[in-house]
């Protein structure tokens, strides 16, 4: 006989009183504690091993950096921006992480996926704004003024309507919404982290973050087709983006630019092959190549000397002004504009990041802290918007580049902000010449690994049909209507299907293993003996509201008995004899003797004398399931079948007890209530 613990009952109150004035005291120590948790940097820094670790560090920051440079201009496409905001973000993400992360090896910075989505709502504010979204616009002087718009496109625009009392420009605008989009996303995230509401990436299963991401992915190359052909046609908003896309490329398909399309396929084919050597030879290079670097750098002066762009109308980047503008405060207008749009940018910005950082630190065996990410991710928006920075994450393909080439610490992250600040400072007037088909070409390798998903559906509908579908659905949903509105149908659509398999989760009756004590599924293993005079029913779910009537009718099916109906079957055939006897005609009404009406009213299908449930996959019961359980136990009992309940865990033994199903006094117990079905069972058997 097993006894339950007596459980000491917890003052709930004066514990969270004991937890606030903890929290509300200040001594010298716990500031200090503070802010070495709050700068995680204060702690690993003054412990840093220089010699073994830097050579790893600064490569790994180098190789980082020229790749982040390239990458930054390219996205500035998906972003709807111009170039030197893209590496703006690229600078300020690196040194905040490098302060405030507690991951070792993640690189944090310009993604694609979040650029796409900064950029659709760039778009929609500006088309709402009556601005033109051609972004084939003359490029602006590089003097580092955001106000240089040609007339046709920008022509100032008197923006009092949405809270800015100034004229502004296109370019001003659209700075202005990615500004305030990501200044609310980082406000978004810190308040997670104060509140402590991480527990929202649970909800984003692998299977609905890879439908998105691919999703996303087919996306992004829809939007990338128009720069590597050459055409020029509007970008489109709203849902089906990606449909009306495709309908207008192959309308305008006859004006596509010759020069831009043999551009691309060359810049295709030499990252590709690139890519798909460095992938196999990888064993072998001590760092990976930097083919983005090198496209760009041979593109741009052919450009440049090919004078592409004045001979055959090829577009190209335009002018990067160097150095920093002056900092601005993101408008509190176009906050409440971009609120409802920052939240699920702040969930898929830190769900991307967090994810990465327990992968690698899984991997190189160290610790994270998750709340701290959520305010690391938080402060690498909030504090570059200010600096016309957009919404940053974690990124995966940079962190295995970085992992693969020494990194030990983020000091490879201070290295490749120092690339990017060169880069700002210097460099950025170079890429004037620089074709943006060349960028798009940047973009669409790089979702080589998103875009390989499709081969992987055979292999992942074989492991588990229903994480299939929430991946088919998302992506779906992710690339025909909208990026936000596919993560939301992935998360709905994902929890349906949860609820769906607990609403019809398998059962089945039991058969005992012969000459053992176990007892398993009657249909899945073969010579299993029956037990004489009991069923062992097994229901695989939590039992609630929700699937209340399917427990019913599997126990009834499986069983072969519905009480409800034997009993007032019973009762009819009992009522008639009653009038029959009453009549003194000894035949009943359906022209049996009273013998044989006697042997009709026990059925002959009843042929068990105890019904054994097996409680062990019912990981709780709420009110209905517990009336469900009571239910089954008067019904029965009237046809003089025990109901039996076996493998109970404690949760839904103390359900029971305060539902009534033993008893007041709970005396009966422990003939109703065992710990194994064989005991059950064996007390089944000793019934007379």
């Amino acid at each position: 006989l097993m006894e339950r613990k007596t459980h000491v009952k917890v003052n709930r109150k004066e514990v969270m009183l004991s937890k606030f004035r903890k929290s509300c005291s200040c001594t010298p120590q716990k500031l200090k504690n503070f802010l070495m948790d709050f700068f995680p940097v204060l702690r690993w820094l003054p412990k840093y091993r220089c010699k073994e670790y830097i050579w790893g560090d600064v490569m790994s920051g180098l190789v980082i950096g020229i790749i982040l440079v390239p990458q930054a201009i390219a996205y500035s496409l998906l972003a709807g921006l111009k170039p030197i905001y893209s590496l703006y973000t690229s600078f300020f993400a690196n040194i905040i992480y490098f302060l405030m992360g507690t991951s070792r090896h993640v690189s944090v910075g310009i993604f694609s996926l979040i650029s796409l989505m900064v950029g659709q709502v760039v778009d929609r504010e500006l088309l709402l704004a009556g601005f033109d979204l051609n972004d084939d616009a003359p490029a602006a002087s590089g003097d580092g003024s955001l106000q240089n718009d040609n007339l046709s496109n920008s022509t100032a625009f008197n923006l009092t309507i949405v809270g800015i009392n100034a004229e502004c420009g296109k370019e001003c605008y659209a700075i202005g919404i990615a500004t305030a989009l990501t200044f609310m996303a980082g406000v978004y995230q810190v308040l997670m982290g104060i509140f402590r509401l991480g527990f929202v990436s649970m909800y984003l299963s692998e299977s609905v973050l890879d439908g998105f991401a691919t999703g996303a992915s087919l996306t992004i190359l829809t939007a990338q087709v128009k720069y590597l052909i050459g055409i020029k046609i509007p970008r489109s908003q709203g849902h089906g983006m990606l449909v009306i896309t495709w309908i207008n490329i192959f309308r305008n398909i006859s004006q596509a630019n010759l020069c831009d399309v043999i551009t691309s396929a060359i810049c295709i084919v030499v990252l590709v092959t690139a890519k798909e050597l460095g992938d196999r030879y990888k064993h072998k290079l001590k760092f990976p190549l930097p083919t983005e670097l090198v496209v760009i750098v041979v593109a741009t002066l052919v450009s440049h000397y090919g004078k592409l762009n004045e001979v055959y109308a090829s577009s190209v980047s335009g002018a990067i002004p160097t150095g920093f503008i002056p900092p601005k405060v993101p408008e509190f207008n176009l906050m409440l504009r971009v609120a409802l749009d920052a939240l699920p940018l702040a969930i898929v910005s830190f769900v991307f990041t967090v994810s990465l950082s327990e992968m690698f630190a899984k991997k190189y065996a160290y610790t994270i802290r998750a709340n701290q990410e959520m305010f690391a991710v938080g402060f690498c928006n909030i504090i570059p918007s200010f600096f016309h920075s957009f919404a940053t994450s974690a990124a995966l393909a940079k962190t295995l580049v970085k992992t693969s080439t020494g990194c030990q610490t983020q000091i490879s992250g201070v290295i490749s902000a120092m690339v990017v600040l060169l880069v700002l400072l210097f460099l950025a007037p170079l890429f004037y010449s620089l074709q943006k088909c060349v960028l798009a070409c940047i973009i669409i390798v790089s979702l080589r690994g998103a875009l390989r998903k499709f081969r992987d559906v055979p292999a992942r509908y074989h492991m588990n049909k229903v994480d299939t579908l929430v991946w088919v659905v998302t992506m779906c949903a992710s690339a025909l209507i909208s990026t936000e509105i596919g993560l939301l149908v992935g998360i709905v659509f994902s929890m349906l299907c949860i609820i769906v398999r607990t609403q019809r989760p398998r059962t089945a009756l039991l058969g005992q293993i012969q000459d053992t004590s176990f007892y398993e599924d009657d249909l899945e293993y073969e010579n299993l003996s029956t037990v004489p005079k009991v069923k062992i029913f097994r229901f695989e779910a939590p039992l609630y509201y929700a699937n209340r009537n399917y427990f019913l009718r599997s126990l009834y099916r499986l069983t072969n008995l519905d009480p409800n109906l034997e009993a007032a079957r019973r009762k009819k055939y009992e009522k008639k004899e009653k009038q029959h006897m009453k009549k003194g005609n000894h035949r009943t009404a359906n022209g049996l003797g009273i013998r044989e009406t006697t042997l009709q009213l026990v059925p002959k299908q009843i042929d068990f004398q105890a019904l054994v449930v097996d409680c062990s996959s019912i990981s709780f019961l709420d009110t209905t399931g517990v009336n469900t359980l009571k239910e089954i136990l008067k019904d029965y009992k009237n046809l003089n079948i025990s109901v039996l309940l076996a493998c109970c865990n404690p949760s839904v033994i103390d359900s029971l007890k305060r539902g009534g199903y033993f008893g007041k006094d709970f005396g009966c117990m422990q003939e109703m209530l065992f710990y194994s079905i064989h005991n059950a069972v064996l007390f089944a058997k000793d019934q007379k």
